[in-house]
């Protein structure tokens, strides 16, 4: 078991000291920044684990309950290669923390990361390289308007399946023995459904490409620079949600009940 307390305890209270009264919020930064800027801040996982596991084909059987509005620094699970090389289902930290990191206290935890430069950054370079995730969605969240009058609007497939994230990990070991695993998304230019309420999406991946993107053994970032692209545009649909998913504590089904307004 990662002992992660001391690391734990100092990031939540910095959060829970950056959470706003209004509709905005904050991750733990070495000085406090707003993210509504950057894209997929929230998203959900309410598919059974049953269906997740048929969907990533990871061998363990964990059992956790739905997830309506996920935040940054909260748990999520990701699929990865296990020590015997087979796909397994794990949770980690959203909000990366490189292993090179000596104070966790004075460095930004990113949530995403831009595909297209991932594999140059110090941050990111080795985990483009030998340590690639995928995180399993049901949708993800952006919001448009005005500060103070965001709406928000949740992006699903029609079909209601699951979407696969890219994403990268990292562990983090400090010199007193704690430690702990992280992720984040990588992003790339958005496609013309999530285009009205952003510049950027989640690289989403298709069944297909999971085998090749778990692979860093064998395949290295520019073997598959072609999956870091924009979903198709008919991938997706926005729908309207009510603006109780603005504040990142509430985690309930009627959050992701739509208003009946469509964006496009």
């Amino acid at each position: 078991m990662h002992n992660t307390n001391g690391i734990i305890k100092g990031w939540r209270e910095r959060v829970t000291k950056a959470l706003l009264p209004s509709t905005e919020f904050v991750l733990y930064v070495k000085q406090p920044a707003c993210y509504w800027h950057l894209m997929c801040s929230r998203f959900a996982l309410k598919s059974s684990p049953e269906i997740i596991r048929a969907t990533f084909g990871h061998l363990n059987r964990p059992n956790f309950p739905p997830r309506y509005n996920i935040a940054p620094t909260q748990q999520i699970h990701i699929v990865r290669k296990g020590p015997g090389g087979a796909p397994e289902l794990t949770h980690v930290r959203w909000g990366l923390l490189p292993s090179w990191v000596r104070d966790p206290d004075n460095f930004t935890t990113p949530i995403n990361a831009r595909s297209e430069t991932a594999a140059e950054k110090p941050s990111f370079r080795a985990g483009m390289r030998h340590r690639r995730c995928l995180i399993p969605a049901d949708g993800f969240m952006e919001w448009t308007g005005q500060r103070g009058a965001k709406r928000p609007f949740y992006l699903k497939r029609p079909d209601e399946g699951l979407l696969a994230f890219a994403g990268l990990w990292e562990h983090w070991q400090g010199a007193d023995g704690s430690e702990i695993d992280t992720c984040v998304i990588l992003t790339t230019q958005a496609n013309a459904t999530v285009a009205p309420l952003h510049n950027r999406m989640p690289v989403i991946l298709e069944p297909e490409q999971f085998d090749a993107w778990l692979d860093c053994k064998r395949l290295s970032p520019e073997d598959l620079a072609e999956y870091l692209v924009p979903a198709a545009d008919t991938l997706l649909e926005a729908v309207e949600l009510d603006p109780r998913i603005n504040k990142p504590s509430s985690d309930t089904p009627e959050l992701l009940e739509p208003l009946g307004r469509r964006l496009l």
